[in-house]
């Protein structure tokens, strides 16, 4: 199963649908508030509603408006080795920081390169959706309430990224957070096993990874935030990206309008995404 959310003429507010195999079709498997007031068993019944075509409806992410979204920085070591930060070592707890669901957008979507940057950067990753509250967990209890997960490329605005020590303005770009459709946690397995992870510019390869390179795993991370504040049905965890980045490079590659990426991820599919200039974010 693949969900994504769509708006549909007629219907109040964002529905959660299953797309058909052949992304033709989507299937309302529920509301969305309703849907995450108990996601697992939703995801575990066939939908059996009457299919509509997708260029019928919008595609939206799955996300509720007051979901948080947190994002592990620096979570595989040949991606620490090659940035800004390769001195500094790995350290104890993972860097966390916050996106805002406004910056989320999904396949297909373009994406804006913001005015004072010389393009951006692209982060092939895995998001993991919380499925039931966590408060205090242990690793165990918090990997067990992940009920899906997506491919995500969390595009980032360098230039913005390095202005201060926080990292949220450089994240937080207008559609810069694109999400594959969500794919139920039991039919990905456990991230540990190791799934590949690809992101291509144009077709060509700029990272290869597997996600049993991460330093800081799913369950660990989740229990570490839910010691400090209740994770919440909805909520989402970006789980850091591999090797390959472009601004580590000599010299650095950056995304301009035009360009065309792509991530790929075992068992959850590939997500695609066009390159637009500033104009669009104006709207013009």
């Amino acid at each position: 199963m693949r969900v994504v959310g769509i708006r549909r003429p007629g219907a109040a507010g964002v529905e959660v649908a299953a797309l058909s195999d052949d992304g033709a079709t989507v299937t309302v498997l529920a509301p969305l508030e309703e849907f995450w007031a108990d996601a697992a068993t939703h995801l575990g019944r066939p939908a059996d509603g009457d299919p509509v075509p997708v260029g019928d409806v919008e595609l939206v992410p799955p996300v509720l408006p007051g979901a948080r979204v947190v994002c592990i920085g620096l979570n595989y070591l040949r991606h620490v080795a090659e940035g800004s930060f390769a001195g500094e070592g790995v350290p104890p707890y993972p860097t966390l920081f916050a996106r805002w669901t406004q910056s989320l957008t999904v396949d297909g979507a373009e994406i804006p390169v913001p005015a004072d940057e010389d393009g951006l950067d692209w982060e092939g990753e895995v998001v993991a959706y919380v499925g039931s509250p966590l408060v205090d967990a242990t690793p165990d209890e918090a990997l067990t309430a992940v009920v899906g997960y997506s491919t995500f490329n969390d595009v980032t605005s360098r230039r913005a990224q390095k202005l201060t020590s926080q990292w949220i303005l450089g994240k937080n770009g207008d559609r810069s957070g694109p999400l594959g459709p969500l794919v139920p946690a039991g039919e990905v397995g456990d991230l540990r096993d190791g799934l590949r992870v690809r992101t291509r510019v144009n077709g060509e390869t700029v990272q290869d990874g597997r996600t049993d390179e991460m330093v800081y795993p799913v369950g660990e991370t989740l229990s570490l935030i839910s010691r400090t504040f209740t994770l919440r049905p909805g909520d989402l965890l970006a789980t850091g990206t591999p090797s390959g980045v472009g601004y580590a490079r000599t010299p650095p590659w950056l995304l301009q309008p035009g360009d065309v990426v792509e991530v790929e991820v075992e068992r959850l599919g590939v997500l695609r995404n066009t390159v637009v200039g500033n104009e669009a974010r104006r709207g013009r």
